[in-house]
């Protein structure tokens, strides 16, 4: 069998390695304040934030993007597949 994904709107934010402020005012609403496990930079790894998912603690690189799911869940998304994914809707 197979399967087409519903049409759904999701609210977004990317990471850029400096927008933590943005991102956790975008999050914060919707997540207890633990979301935000960590942030600091690492030379061999870059800038990264560590975010409590459904799924557990997930890492979220420079690029990634942040999604508030349909529920008010929010987890990381590479770019790559955010732009298979999603589309940005114009208003």
């Amino acid at each position: 069998m197979k399967y087409r994904k519903k049409p759904v709107v999701v609210e977004a934010i990317q990471w850029n390695g400096n927008n933590l402020a943005e991102i956790r005012a975008f999050a914060g609403k919707n997540v207890s304040a633990n979301t935000f496990v960590e942030s600091f930079t690492r030379k061999e790894l870059g800038s990264y934030i560590n975010i409590e998912t459904l799924e557990g603690i997930m890492t979220a690189s420079i690029g990634d993007y942040i999604i508030k799911g349909v529920q008010g869940e929010i987890y990381p998304c590479k770019p790559d597949i955010f732009e298979q994914t999603y589309e940005e809707v114009i208003e």
